[in-house]
């Protein structure tokens, strides 16, 4: 094999395991893989990129069309936080193209788009992020100075997030919105942003009223209604304002998950009383839990950020699977290229495949037996799963043979401290084996006429049940299509 794959591999003189039956024991081929190190772009996963950030001012406003920087690793979502007034600006007709124009530019570099429709915002530049006609309709609301609270003489409005008026017009929103976004496949997620300042579910820079969880609950119900597929997402926020995590715990049984807006937006030593990881326990075991931090050059002027340590320690956590690059991306990548590549190391979910075996040789009649560990080396499951598929190519790289391994689901691999997450096996009975170990996996082989005799390139992926490969893989010797080079077999 070649030098650069830098994979152990010999055979083995006698069998690592049997096949059921009493079958010869087969000259085995072992390979151990090492990590590359390579920050992997996987769905459900990775750093997010904040484009429109409350305005339309920052931070992707900076970059020219054709500028994705496309040298940030581990990128895989462009983020659109937008007031509900620059894509309604009048009832029932739509400004989409203010969303679509930034959003292709990404999604045809591979990234996933995520949303948040706000309702108030605290720039005096923009009075209105509820629309002003929902006001002209009759809904109610306050004029407020940012941050000290209702002002009559206030130039700036916010509705009240119980009215009749403004929540029937927010729903025809909402109709119009999902019916181009639920359940498209270039949605990571969704945020309920239509309850309080910047959509973050309290009034701390608004009006400052308190509103109960009954009203949060309610606009949660409302994205519910018409957000039947994609993931919806609720900030910490709404445990604000002493509502307790009610509105939190009633969000999780409605299948929405956990954001949290909050992170390094405290020092160092107020951050442990203030950070809320406690929450995300309620979510990281079966769905992604997404951070963002506060704007870098905030915390960084207000010497929070240091070293930028406590987001990694967020990171884990909260076993984050997405965290925010919430300043201009090029700026934040040059300050904090290593710490960067640690969290690539452990945001979201890394499929490490250990070791794998397979016999030197199999004839017609045999089973193709494969045996391999895994283990996840992230701080979040694979919560979307998928299916180790071990494809045979000819020597013109044609594929030859694929079969599935249906009854291994990365999904159930289990996350831990870096380093620790505990292997799942495929073994021989009696072996060395991890509690949640399988025994090896016997294909058998189709026929002469499809898979003929002669030697072949083994490629190792992780996806569909169909074979498809959907998961890249920290390995070497990728073709192109996340199918990763290992050895040979040869097939008499």
């Amino acid at each position: 094999m070649e030098p650069r794959l830098k994979l152990l591999h010999y055979l083995l003189a006698t069998a690592l395991a049997f096949a059921p039956s009493g079958l010869p024991a087969q000259r085995r081929t072992v390979v151990t893989p090492a990590d590359t190190g390579a920050a992997l772009v996987n769905p459900g996963m990775g750093w997010v990129f904040h484009h429109y950030d409350n305005n339309i001012e920052r931070y992707g406003l900076d970059l020219e069309p054709s500028d994705t920087v496309d040298e940030f690793p581990g990128a895989s979502v462009i983020y659109l936080r937008l007031a509900w007034s620059y894509l309604e600006p009048e009832e029932g007709k739509f400004n989409w193209s203010i969303v679509d124009t930034p959003a292709q530019r990404w999604i045809d570099k591979g990234f996933q788009v995520a949303f948040r429709f706000s309702c108030a915002e605290s720039n005096p530049n923009q009075p209105y992020a509820t629309p002003k006609w929902v006001r002209d309709a009759g809904a109610k609301g306050y004029n407020f100075t940012p941050r000290k609270g209702i002002d009559p003489a206030g130039k700036m409005w916010e509705p009240d997030y119980e009215d009749p008026v403004f929540l029937s017009k927010l729903s025809n929103f909402l109709a119009a919105a999902a019916a181009r976004y639920d359940g498209n496949r270039e949605v990571a997620f969704l945020d309920v942003g239509s309850f309080g300042v910047w959509g973050e579910g309290h009034t701390g820079a608004t009006t400052r009223l308190e509103y109960s969880a009954k009203t949060v609950k309610t606009h949660v119900d409302l994205w519910r209604k018409h957000f039947k597929k994609s993931l919806l997402v609720v900030s910490d926020g709404m445990a604000n304002d002493n509502r307790g995590i009610e509105v939190i715990h009633y969000a999780e049984r409605l299948g929405l998950t956990l954001r949290d807006d909050s992170i390094l937006v405290w020092d160092k030593n107020t951050w442990p009383f203030r950070n809320r990881d406690y929450l995300a326990r309620l979510f990281w075991a079966d769905r992604p839990v997404v951070l963002e931090s506060q704007h870098y050059g905030k915390s960084k002027k207000a010497g929070y950020w240091e070293d930028g340590e406590l987001y990694m320690t967020s990171i884990e956590a909260y076993h984050a699977s997405y965290a925010s690059v919430h300043w201009y991306p090029r700026e934040f990548l040059s300050e904090n290229r290593g710490l960067i590549d640690r969290i690539n190391q452990r945001l979201g979910y890394r499929l490490q495949l250990l070791d794998v075996s397979w016999p030197a040789e199999v004839s017609r009649g045999e089973p193709l037996l494969f045996g391999y560990r895994w283990r996840n080396a992230g701080v979040a499951p694979c919560y979307r799963g998928g299916y180790p598929a071990i494809t045979l190519k000819d020597a013109k790289r044609g594929i030859a043979g694929v079969f599935v391994d249906e009854g291994f689901d990365v999904a159930a691999l289990p996350v831990g401290p870096s380093g620790k997450a505990l292997p799942v096996d495929r073994t021989a009975p009696g072996g060395q084996t991890s509690q949640a170990s399988k025994p090896l996996i016997a294909f058998q082989l189709p026929p002469a006429g499809i898979l003929k005799a002669g030697v072949y390139d083994v490629f190792v992926s992780v996806g569909a049940r169909t074979g498809t490969p959907e998961i890249a893989l920290p390995l070497g010797d990728d073709d192109g299509r996340r199918r990763y080079l290992l050895g040979k077999v040869t097939i008499k």
